[in-house]
C-alpha cells in the first residue's frame, strides 16, 4: 500500500476501548459521570481560591493553575471519545488529531512541572518557614508559573513536529480512545528511529528533571521533619504537605503504571485500559484529595455552602 504523509490523510479512526456495542452506553454513561465531576471539582476551588483573599497565598495560586491544567487535560480526551460514542463513529481529523497531541502534551507536562513547583513550595514553608514569604513573593510565583507554561508550550510542540513529519498507510486505526503520540509512531509506515529517539530525549528532560526535583525537595522535608522533637510537630510539619504527596504519588504512580503495562503487555487495547487512570482518574481525584484533607479548602466551600442554603431558604419561604 502507498504511503501517505500525515497532511495527505483527512482523518484517522479511534478504535477506543471496546468494540462491544452493548458496552457503549454503558463507557458513556461512566465518562460523562468522571469528567463532569472533574470540571466540576476543579471549577469549586478555581472559585474558592479566586473569591476567599484568606487563599491569596503560594500555595493555592499554584494549585489554581494545577486545577486549570487538570480541566484542560482531561477535555482533550474525554468530550471527543463521548462525542465519537454518541454518534457511533471513531473518526478524528488529521487536525483534530494534532491539536489533541498539542494539548494533550501541553497540559500533561503543565501538570508534572506545577507539581515540581508546588514541592518547592513545599520545601521553602518547611525548611525555611521565617523566610517564606520573601523567597515565595509574588515576582517569583508568576515567573515559576509562566516558565511552567513555556516549557510545557515547547514540549507540546516538538510532539506535535514529530507527529507531523511522521508518514502514515491510507488506513490509520489508532487502538486508543485519544490520538497517542507512542501509537501515532507505531502506527507509522516511515523509519520511526529518530522520532523515537526524540520523544526519549523529550521524556528525559521535561519528565525526568521535574521528579529529581520533587524527590530533592521531599528528601529536604524529610530530613527537617525527622529534626523536630515533638510528635506533634512532626505530625503538623507533615500534614502541610500531605495533600500534594498524595497527587505526587497518584500521578506519577498511575504514569509509572501506564509504562509497566506497556512493556509488559504487548496488547495496545489493554494499554488504552490502563490510560484511563491517569487521563480520567487522576484530574477527578485531585479537587477531593485537596478539598477532604485541607482545611481552609473545607472552610471556604463550607461557608459557600451555608450561604447557598441560607438564600434557597429565603427563596422558597418568600416564594411560599
Amino acid at each position: 500500500m502507498e504511503p501517505e504523509n500525515l497532511t495527505c490523510i483527512w482523518e484517522f479512526f479511534l478504535l477506543g476501548l471496546s468494540e462491544n456495542a452493548e458496552l457503549q452506553p454503558i463507557h458513556f454513561g461512566l465518562f460523562l459521570s468522571i469528567y463532569l465531576i472533574t470540571v466540576l471539582g476543579n471549577l469549586l476551588i478555581i472559585l474558592a481560591i479566586s473569591c476567599d483573599s484568606y487563599l491569596h497565598t503560594p500555595m493555592y495560586f499554584f494549585l489554581f493553575n494545577l486545577s486549570l491544567a487538570d480541566v484542560g487535560f482531561i477535555s482533550t480526551t474525554v468530550p471527543k471519545m463521548l462525542a465519537n460514542i454518541h454518534t457511533h463513529t471513531n473518526s478524528i481529523t488529521h487536525r483534530g488529531c494534532l491539536t489533541q497531541v498539542f494539548f494533550f502534551m501541553l497540559f500533561g507536562c503543565l501538570d508534572n512541572l506545577l507539581l515540581t513547583v508546588m514541592a518547592y513550595d513545599r520545601f521553602v514553608a518547611i525548611c525555611h518557614p521565617l523566610h517564606y514569604f520573601i523567597i515565595m513573593n509574588p515576582r517569583l510565583c508568576v515567573f515559576l508559573v509562566v516558565m511552567s507554561y513555556f516549557i510545557s508550550l515547547l514540549d507540546s510542540q516538538v510532539h506535535c513536529l514529530v507527529v507531523s513529519q511522521l508518514t502514515f498507510c491510507k488506513v490509520v486505526e489508532i487502538p486508543h480512545f485519544f490520538c497517542d503520540t507512542a501509537e501515532l509512531v507505531n502506527l507509522a509506515c516511515s523509519d520511526t528511529y529518530s522520532n523515537n529517539a526524540l520523544i526519549y530525549i523529550v521524556i528525559v528532560i521535561f519528565a525526568g528533571v521535574p521528579v529529581i526535583g520533587i524527590l530533592y525537595s521531599y528528601t529536604r522535608i524529610a530530613l527537617s521533619i525527622l529534626r523536630v522533637p515533638s510528635v506533634c510537630g512532626k505530625y503538623k510539619a507533615f500534614s502541610t504537605c500531605g495533600s500534594h504527596l498524595s497527587v505526587v504519588c497518584l500521578f506519577y504512580g498511575t504514569g509509572f503504571g501506564v509504562y509497566l503495562s506497556s512493556a509488559v503487555s504487548h496488547s495496545p487495547r489493554k494499554g488504552a485500559m490502563v490510560s484511563v487512570m491517569y487521563t480520567m482518574i487522576t484530574p477527578m481525584l485531585n479537587p477531593f484529595i485537596y478539598s477532604l484533607r485541607n482545611r481552609d479548602i473545607k472552610r471556604t466551600l463550607m461557608k459557600w455552602f451555608r450561604k447557598i442554603m441560607y438564600f434557597s431558604t429565603l427563596a422558597v419561604t418568600f416564594g411560599s
